[in-house]
């Protein structure tokens, strides 16, 4: 199986690119909102989900660790293919979608292309209440929730200071007494509200609404 290409980006197309790595083009389906951030002829680390098939092996790809493990965990989610994954990574991003997760928010999952009612409802559900997915350590110590990705190429809101953030409000509420799943939703929620906000004033507004 393959976990991560890096290479260079030779070719870029409607729903998928061509990464060379050391002269052989692997092709890797990615999503529109990735597509727009990588330029042909650049260097890139790509996280790879591979999926097999009886009739198909196919490669996808993402600008950080933290979507791709997104992406995996979403296809859980009965009703959710790989392209109903993209479309919310493309609608939500990362950061948005674990909010929409922690908060039950069916209404932001409803925004993909393609995610009627009943499956936004679904996944409300069933995203609800549990952590969001570590995904894969590439190097010792590493913490893929805590560093939003790595990628040579422009990576739009999923930033590694953003999500450090996130994650040491949500730390600093663990260490309050505070339940992961409460501190998750309450955090989730001061981000929304205030999406620049550093780790202070994240814990302030979360604690806020740990009190509602």
């Amino acid at each position: 199986m393959i976990g991560k290409l890096r290479g260079r980006v030779d070719a870029i197309g409607e729903s998928e690119a061509v990464i060379d790595v050391n002269g052989v083009g692997y092709l890797v389906g990615m999503g529109g909102q990735a597509l727009a951030r990588l330029q042909q002829g650049e260097d890139v680390e790509i996280h790879i989900e591979t999926q097999v098939r009886e009739d198909s092996f196919k490669l996808w790809g993402f600008l950080s660790e933290r979507e791709r493990a997104w992406f995996a965990r979403l296809q859980l989610i009965q009703g959710v293919g790989a392209k109903a994954a993209l479309a919310l990574l493309d609608a939500l991003g990362a950061n948005e979608l674990e909010s929409a997760a922690a908060l039950g928010d069916s209404s932001a999952f409803g925004q993909a292309k393609g995610v009627g009612p009943k499956l936004a409802g679904r996944l409300a559900l069933e995203l609800k209440d549990k952590p969001p997915p570590i995904g894969r350590a590439f190097t010792p110590g590493f913490n893929v929730a805590a560093s939003a990705g790595i990628a040579s190429a422009k990576s739009g809101d999923e930033t590694a200071g953003s999500n450090a953030v996130r994650e040491d409000a949500v730390s600093a509420l663990l260490n309050l007494g505070y339940a992961e799943t409460d501190a998750r939703r309450a955090v989730a929620a001061a981000n929304r509200a205030q999406p620049e906000a550093v780790t202070g004033d994240l814990i302030r507004l979360a604690l806020k609404e740990l009190s509602k």
